[in-house]
């Protein structure tokens, strides 16, 4: 089975469209900072394109190799280009409101059903022995005999 590729424009950059199918560009697309202007003078190679950089994220998540070892002819992009945008994208809070675009587009299908859910706390630094007013006692039988 060959690649299908995507056609991103006057860039020329082709993206194969299983990384980045269009109803997900369309999702994404709109919660993405605009670009950044140009400079008239002195303004350097263009831009990778968003979709194309997105191919490159997607391609690491799928495959799991090294953003080094991203194939830039296949993607759209380098492999650190992709990174360096994904990079961009989380400063800029892109996930948090991708996550609640998807969510409002769930409910609003009526699909998103919170009866069964879970919430996962793994991420979240726990204090040793957390915050208490009170001190601990020792678990020691005796206390230990001072040595001066």
């Amino acid at each position: 089975m060959g690649l299908v590729f995507s056609d991103l424009g006057r860039q020329g950059v082709r993206v194969r469209a299983d990384l980045v199918p269009d109803d997900l560009w369309e999702r994404v697309a709109p919660v993405l900072p605009p670009a950044p202007e140009r400079r008239r003078r002195h303004p350097g190679r263009l831009r990778v394109p968003d979709r194309a950089a997105l191919a490159g994220v997607m391609y690491v998540l799928r495959t799991g190799v090294a953003w080094r070892d991203v194939p830039a002819e296949t993607v759209g992009c380098s492999g650190v280009t992709a990174w360096r945008r994904l990079r961009d994208w989380t400063e800029a809070g892109v996930w948090p409101r991708l996550h609640a675009a998807l969510l409002a587009e769930l409910r609003r299908a009526d699909l998103l059903d919170l009866d069964d859910c879970s919430v996962d706390g793994s991420h979240v630094r726990a204090l040793k022995g957390g915050i208490t007013s009170v001190p601990h006692p020792s678990i020691a039988p005796v206390p230990a005999p001072s040595t001066t």
